[in-house]
């Protein structure tokens, strides 16, 4: 958040001026006091000077950049810099701009090192597949001749459109019966029983990749168990280990077999090894004859990182990794398999002199727990024929940071994303940085309307030629507000890790089902006053004041004198005492309601009392469960699932700061404008006419103990404008994936009655079977918030929440929120014929009439106990 003072409205010339008017950004800043005047004569002037002082390099073979200092030495608050921000937007208008404004695509492409293409086909004409098949096994059968006795082992054939029938016409077990090592990488095979029939051939065969893929995307571990039921011999499948892998496997990573040396007789091959890296090869289970200190006498560094290993204890590994003599460097998910900290690692495992990465005598006196300084960055991927612009939207994630403008008055709704200039975006992450960043509003007159954006840029360590200089990413965030797992928006972290936090998390809401209590019902009283004379309401809604006419109320203006309060605003101690409110008087608000009416809240309780039920999808309040989140998303992306999320804040209506994304790190980096729920969107919703709708139904509580709920007859449908589409670039189309336009965009009004019968025809469906699916959902959502919070029960509340709800593509209902106080301008605004229940006409001047008669005189018209 940008601080703004209060301002004056002429040009500032002096340093005391600067000083007055920016007190506050300076202070929001951190900027050391002795260098305000600097940034003032820098800002003054426009001196952006970095180049100076600063050299940008390429790093990560060009797919990232990093920042170098090139003066003699800098000292610790020396000096500072002004970067300039080369894009600035909301994020609803990213995309847009991406196609509209010139040159933008082009300058942050290359500023994120996604303009270009990683590999290439080299000049490999895509058409002329089956001889490029053919010349690959000429080249690879010719140099077989050449090493040895042309005798083929390994085979390679990547990237060349081989589909299902060049598969079988190629014959390879026939003609090369004595393949080790087969790579299909990259192809267009479709069939996985082609696939397992031509494969399981090859008896010798030891490892195989059929990665990328896309016709065997969704059946990978069906295909991988069919082809090691046959091939016992397999140790490697899509780069991971089999539960079959021995030397070979081994020493395939360790670099002793490969393409000129696909297998050796001789079995002491692992002896002289001395680094091993086997990470991220979904190990199961370490403990194996060929993984043993006798094979490997000679090893020194050792690379786990990245698997499961869920079939051994921390102890077993522990007393593993003990027996190898010489091992001193080891590389492991922290929290992971070994434990969950560094500490406690070392102390079990003496001779480790360097964990990591980071020395052990380090993490020792400092008490470090966990370790991140070796996780490998995140680098943007993307394919040769995806748009420039989808590109930088995927990657622009690693390069954003935010700000949102606030006054004395009011903060601003949605948040300010921007990307630094070239040599601030060259910064990259460390736990130790010698560097701080902070953005900075100048005000040259003095006022809002003059203010020009920029970061400012300044050490904090002593830095010498050379140095690289560093920001912390997450500066100030530790791990109380879940650092570790945050870092997953730019570093590979362990998968491992967060799929455990994941499944934990599942396992308590599956074998969660709480019944409701069972209530001796006894019905509400009515609360009509003695002598006759009408209840007095105060109410500061417009609707209400106008349209509740029944007899048995009347408005007041003093809300001490009222029997009802009916107001929008959260009526608390400090309303009271300011209004003379009294605890005697029925108050439209229930105690504890945010249970259902905050988005994290609602989430909470539902699972609490539900558990996980159909009707509420997978749900997670970021500043709580990131790690389950992370997990759910991994499991999903492993196994070709449907990823996308919609992120909502805890208590922000109208779908303000509302994003639908399918990035993770977006997921992640989005937490830092506000504190919000994750959930998995809706991705097949039911369509009207090729739209997607949402409906909002009114419930009215009278008593939460016993439960006493109904459902007005009265419900409305919002149309989103848009046909519906989950192209990448409609993700920021707010007309075609939010459906409430009140407040932008054109209203696509449509009467219940006419919604109804046309949506019957499209979809040859009975509404009165959808209706009665909605009722049980409703309930079930008020019996979990009874369960889970009895506290809530008050006998002088009465209250009316709108609950809205989606349908998916069986038509059945999907839980979005319930909102207290709802907007119930269109009840009273249009005549509704009613389609449920007895039918007739709702006229609109009777729909507050019949809400307060239901509450409060316990007559029900119009409305249905749930």
């Amino acid at each position: 958040m940008v601080a703004m003072a209060s301002t004056a409205n002429r040009k500032i010339e002096t340093y005391e001026e600067f000083a007055k008017v920016h007190a506050l950004l300076l202070a929001a800043s951190g900027l050391p006091e002795c260098l305000h005047r600097r940034l003032f004569e820098k800002l003054s002037g426009e001196l952006f000077d970095g180049g100076n002082h600063f050299q940008i390099e390429p790093c990560e073979g060009g797919r990232q950049r990093r920042l170098v200092l090139t003066s003699v030495s800098m000292e610790t608050d020396s000096e500072v810099f002004l970067v300039d921000h080369a894009w600035t937007f909301r994020l609803s208008d990213a995309y847009k701009q991406l196609r509209e404004v010139p040159g933008l695509s082009e300058r942050m492409g290359s500023l994120m090192c996604v303009d270009v293409d990683v590999s290439s086909d080299d000049g490999e004409d895509e058409g002329n597949g089956e001889l490029g098949v053919e010349e690959t096994l000429e080249r690879e059968v010719g140099e077989a001749k050449e090493k040895g006795n042309g005798t083929l082992r390994w085979l390679e054939l990547e990237g060349l459109n081989i589909d299902d029938a060049m598969l079988v016409s190629l014959a390879l077990p026939t003609r090369f019966p004595d393949l080790v090592a087969l790579s299909l990488l990259g192809n267009k095979l479709n069939s996985a029983e082609v696939v397992v029939q031509e494969v399981i051939k090859l008896k010798h065969l030891k490892g195989i990749w059929l990665n990328n893929n896309l016709g065997l995307k969704n059946c990978d571990g069906k295909l991988a168990g069919l082809i090691l039921k046959e091939l016992p011999e397999l140790e490697i499948y899509n780069s991971s280990f089999t539960s079959n892998f021995g030397e070979w496997a081994l020493g395939f990573c360790a670099g002793i077999y490969g393409k000129d040396n696909p297998v050796n007789a001789d079995h002491t091959s692992l002896h002289t090894v001395s680094s091993l890296d086997l990470s991220n090869r979904n190990i199961h289970n370490l403990k194996n004859k060929a993984f043993t200190p006798i094979c490997l006498p000679s090893l020194t560094y050792l690379n786990i990182q990245g698997n499961p290993l869920e079939q051994n204890s921390v102890g077993d590994l522990l007393d593993l990794l003990q027996r190898f003599p010489c091992l001193r460097s080891l590389e492991v998910d922290i929290p992971g398999p070994l434990g969950r900290r560094a500490i406690d690692i070392l102390e079990s495992l003496p001779n480790i002199s360097e964990l990591n990465g980071i020395d052990a005598s380090k993490i020792l006196e400092t008490g470090k727990h966990v370790i991140d300084s070796m996780l490998l960055p995140r680098l943007p991927e993307w394919t040769p024929d995806e748009p420039l612009a989808d590109r930088i939207i995927n990657a622009m994630w690693q390069h954003l940071m935010t700000y949102r403008l606030a006054d004395e008055e009011k903060l601003d709704e949605t948040p300010v994303w921007y990307v630094m200039d070239e040599l601030g975006s060259a910064l990259r992450h460390s736990d130790e940085p010698n560097f701080r960043v902070a953005p900075f509003l100048f005000m040259p007159e003095g006022n809002l309307a003059s203010a020009v954006s920029f970061s400012i840029l300044w050490p904090t360590q002593n830095v010498r030629k050379g140095d690289e200089c560093t920001r912390d990413y997450l500066l100030g965030i530790g791990e109380d507000k879940q650092r570790s797992a945050r870092l997953t928006a730019w570093f590979h972290t362990p998968e491992n890790y967060f799929i455990r936090a994941y499944e934990k998390h599942r396992q308590k809401l599956l074998s969660t089902s709480l019944m409701p209590p069972t209530f001796q019902y006894s019905g509400t009283q009515s609360i009509h006053r003695h002598g006759g004379r009408p209840l007095l309401v105060y109410t500061d809604i417009p609707h209400v004041e106008e349209y509740l006419t029944h007899p048995e109320f009347a408005i007041t203006n003093e809300p001490k004198d009222a029997d009802i309060i009916w107001t929008s605003v959260q009526v608390d101690e400090d309303m009271k005492k300011a209004t003379g409110i009294t605890d005697q008087q029925y108050i439209n608000q229930y105690p504890f309601e945010a249970c259902l009416v905050m988005k994290h809240h609602l989430a909470e309780t539902i699972q609490k009392a539900h558990g996980s039920p159909q009707w509420l999808q997978p749900t997670y309040n970021l500043e709580t469960h990131l790690s389950q989140l992370i997990g759910d998303y991994c499991i999903r992306k492993r196994e070709g699932l449907d990823n996308l999320w919609i992120l909502k804040p805890w208590n922000m209506a109208r779908t303000i700061d509302t994003t639908v994304t399918d990035n993770l790190p977006a997921i992640i980096r989005l937490m830092e404008t506000g504190p919000k729920i994750c959930q998995k969107y809706i991705e097949q919703p039911a369509l009207f006419q090729g739209k997607k709708f949402d409906l909002r139904y009114i419930v009215l509580v009278r008593s939460m103990h016993p439960l006493e709920i109904f459902l007005s007859d009265c419900f409305w449908v919002r149309i989103a404008n848009n046909q519906y589409s989950l192209a990448r670039s409609s993700l920021f189309e707010y007309e075609t994936h939010f459906t409430v336009m009140n407040y932008r965009g054109t209203i696509n009004h449509k009467n219940a009655s006419e919604f109804v019968r046309e949506f019957e025809e499209e979809h040859q469906v009975k509404w009165l079977d959808i209706h009665t699916r909605v009722r049980k959902m409703i309930r079930s959502v008020f019996e979990g918030a009874a369960v889970a919070h009895p506290e809530m029960h008050s006998p002088t509340s009465r209250a009316m929440y709108g609950v809205d709800v989606m349908l998916d593509s069986s038509f059945q209902p999907k839980l979005l929120e319930v909102t207290y106080c709802p907007d119930c301008t269109r009840a009273c605004k249009y005549d509704m014929d009613i389609v449920i229940g007895e039918g007739g006409v709702a006229k609109s001047c009777d729909f507050f009439n019949n809400v307060f008669r239901c509450l409060f005189l316990n007559e029900t018209s119009q409305v249905s106990q749930l």
